[in-house]
């Protein structure tokens, strides 16, 4: 009899874990494709005859339609049930992905995109909210799958977009989707009973919505431009303006408001903040280069997208398991002493981006990059952990979607801002002096947070 019930507690565990592995697909898929689509760019463009302008909104349409549901998704949480709405996002998703992937024109193509950010977006502060809840599958913490998945993906998304295009051109980067995503979906089906209520009379805050969502939209429209024209004109830094003083405005609308678009009172006291502020600034050392270093070692050093794909791959490999042994060690050591460390090896590593030349071997690019993304796995989890700790369950989903929305707004500027600098250069020689100047600002960055995060708690 003992056995008996050792084996269907075994099961039982057994099937929650496959579960957990399906639930988090989803969100590993969503910020894939936030990064993957940037290295097919020529060859959507060659193969459906269109600008490379054109195709640049294959790109902007998914971020900016991905900050207007981010806008939605916390009410939404609340009002129709945290699982219900992941669910109808992903399938939703997979069937995005498969329009993509067969879109005959770019018109359908940028339209297709548009709707697969809108159904994405929900994705990743869902699942984590379903993983850290009473009933969820993480223990009340970040389990270390999530943190591994949740930040392997984007580091892998360039890499893995160069291996897919060699491969078999630019539509297997959305048809991977769909098999992928089908299978996660069936999955996470085996999950009952997890993840916030439904709450009827739950109400939308339409003024809130409006003010949260143009702001987000603004911001990273001015980015986007700010990348492909410069800083230097008008039009991108007035859109970031814009887009600041529509969020400022949110802040000042949200705190007046019982149920707001997305809840600030999540972030309690300074920590909580300082947790925000470090982890915007780790996106932008970290993922300044996942996006850069594929346009260096392209124009700059002549390689392939396919070589170029393999050689990157080790880090996002290496990040995933920078960010499982992270949390390992946040159980031993106190956060600010773990951040710290982690932001020291950063700006360390960063360094050795000024001793890059056009003659440098990919195989000594790989290793550098790898150095950067086991630190930056140092860092994130711990943050993320810090942030969400002090929440109640029915504040989670607010307190994920909000945490998603400054990463991901605060990352998009910065590596625009870093973009830009590279962009400076032009070819040749001076190409790698505007990567190097690059470097130098990751290095400045990385010393900053290293400072700031003194104030953490040793808790």
């Amino acid at each position: 009899m003992t056995v008996h019930g050792e084996d269907t507690r075994t099961t039982v565990q057994t099937l929650s874990t496959v579960a957990r592995y399906g639930l988090l697909v989803g969100p590993a898929l969503s910020m894939l494709d936030s990064s993957i689509v940037n290295v097919a760019v020529p060859d959507i463009a060659h193969d459906l005859t269109v600008g490379l302008d054109t195709v640049q909104w294959v790109v902007s349409g998914y971020l900016l339609s991905l900050a207007v549901a981010l806008a939605l998704t916390a009410y939404a949480s609340r009002r129709f049930g945290t699982m219900r709405v992941y669910l109808i996002s992903m399938a939703s998703f997979v069937v995005a992905s498969a329009v993509c992937a067969l879109a005959p024109t770019i018109e359908l193509l940028v339209a297709a995109r548009v709707v697969q950010g809108f159904v994405g977006a929900p994705l990743v502060p869902l699942a984590l909210s379903i993983l850290l809840g009473k009933d969820g599958l993480g223990g009340g913490k970040v389990p270390v799958s999530a943190a591994v998945v949740l930040f392997l993906a984007p580091a892998l998304g360039p890499s893995l977009g160069g291996l897919l295009i060699g491969a078999g051109g630019w539509r297997w980067v959305f048809l991977v989707n769909v098999p992928v995503g089908a299978v996660g979906l069936l999955l996470t089906l085996r999950l009952r009973g997890v993840g916030e209520r439904a709450r009827v009379g739950t109400r939308f805050d339409p003024i809130g919505f409006v003010l949260l969502s143009g702001g987000l939209v603004t911001t990273l429209l001015g980015a986007t431009r700010g990348a492909a024209a410069g800083w230097s004109r008008a039009a991108p830094l007035t859109l970031v303006v814009i887009g600041v003083l529509l969020l400022a405005s949110y802040v000042r609308w949200a705190a007046r408001r019982e149920c707001p678009a997305v809840r600030l009172d999540v972030v309690r006291g300074g920590q909580s903040l300082l947790a925000l502020a470090l982890q915007v600034l780790t996106s932008v050392i970290a993922f300044g280069t996942v996006f850069l270093m594929p346009v260096f070692t392209q124009q700059v050093q002549g390689h392939s997208a396919l070589s170029t794909g393999l050689a990157l791959l080790p880090q996002g490999v290496v990040m995933g398991l920078g960010t499982a042994l992270g949390q390992r060690l946040s159980a031993h050591m106190p956060l600010r002493t773990l951040v710290m460390l982690g932001f020291t090896v950063l700006a360390a590593s960063s360094c050795v981006v000024l001793l890059l030349t056009q003659d440098t071997p990919l195989w000594a690019t790989a290793i550098m990059l790898c150095g950067r993304a086991l630190a930056a796995g140092f860092v994130t989890t711990p943050l993320l952990t810090a942030f969400l700790a002090p929440l109640d369950e029915h504040e989670l989903a607010d307190g994920n979607t909000l945490y998603n929305i400054v990463q991901r707004l605060g990352g998009s500027v910065g590596v625009s801002v870093l973009g830009s600098i590279a962009a400076t250069g032009g070819d040749g020689a001076a190409a790698l002096a505007a990567f190097h100047h690059v470097g130098a600002v990751l290095v400045g960055l990385a010393v900053a947070a290293g400072v700031l995060s003194r104030s953490l708690s040793r808790a």
